[in-house]
């Protein structure tokens, strides 16, 4: 089982600081929804995050749900053999069951999310868990947890493909951020860092390609 994790991902309600903005009033007013019950999301809400600690990486729910369509869409998630989680900078992780197929509508992934966030399921399709980083490696016990980033190694998709495929239940971590890099609270628990590209590439590429090897290898 490759485990696929989106760290720190960009993806949360509203925070209470800025609910009285204008910005995400009129949005809130807009959707018949209260401003704590609704995604944070740039788009809408960019006056409002100027506010907000670590505002670079905040406020990008559509980056996490074309990352999760990448991975989920792959032969090796259908076949059972990835597992995804979306951990939160908040301290919780949204669980995704073995082959649940996210919504390919953003819209219709807004209100998934936005419901899963406010409910906080324990248990179904998606779960929502009170973890931090090092608690959900603990909890997965992967034999190996490789992190990526520009930061990294520079390593080939090959080898990197047949290094995943090498290690039972191997971990692997993609920022689910559009800026900046990974908190120390992750980096420690990484037992290596790696990079595929000279460029800093998006999350759903990375995803996409390093899934992908790790089918080629586990296949050949």
């Amino acid at each position: 089982m490759l485990n696929f994790v989106l760290a720190e991902s960009s993806l949360e309600l509203v925070p209470k600081e800025i609910w009285r903005h204008p910005a995400v009033v009129s949005d809130a007013r807009r959707r018949e929804a209260e401003p704590g019950e609704i995604l944070l999301d740039r788009s809408f809400h960019h006056a409002a995050m100027t506010r907000l600690k670590d505002s670079e990486k905040r406020g990008r729910p559509d980056l996490v749900h074309v990352t999760l369509l990448s991975v989920t869409g792959t032969p090796l998630y259908l076949d059972g053999k990835v597992k995804a989680y979306v951990h939160l900078s908040s301290g919780s992780v949204v669980e995704i069951a073995e082959k649940t197929r996210i919504p390919k509508s953003y819209l219709r992934f807004r209100g998934l999310m936005e419901k899963c966030l406010v409910e906080r399921p324990a248990s179904g399709l998606l779960a929502v868990r009170e973890l931090s980083f090092a608690e959900l490696i603990k909890g997965v016990r992967p034999g190996r947890t490789i992190g990526l980033s520009v930061r990294g190694k520079q390593v080939g998709l090959a080898e990197l493909g047949r290094e995943i495929s090498s290690v039972k239940d191997p971990c692997v971590v993609v920022g689910g951020f559009p800026h900046g890099h990974f908190s120390p609270e992750v980096e420690e628990r990484l037992d290596e860092v790696a990079r595929i590209d000279q460029r800093p590439l998006e999350a759903h590429v990375v995803a996409a390609r390093v899934v992908y090897e790790a089918e080629k290898a586990a296949s050949g």
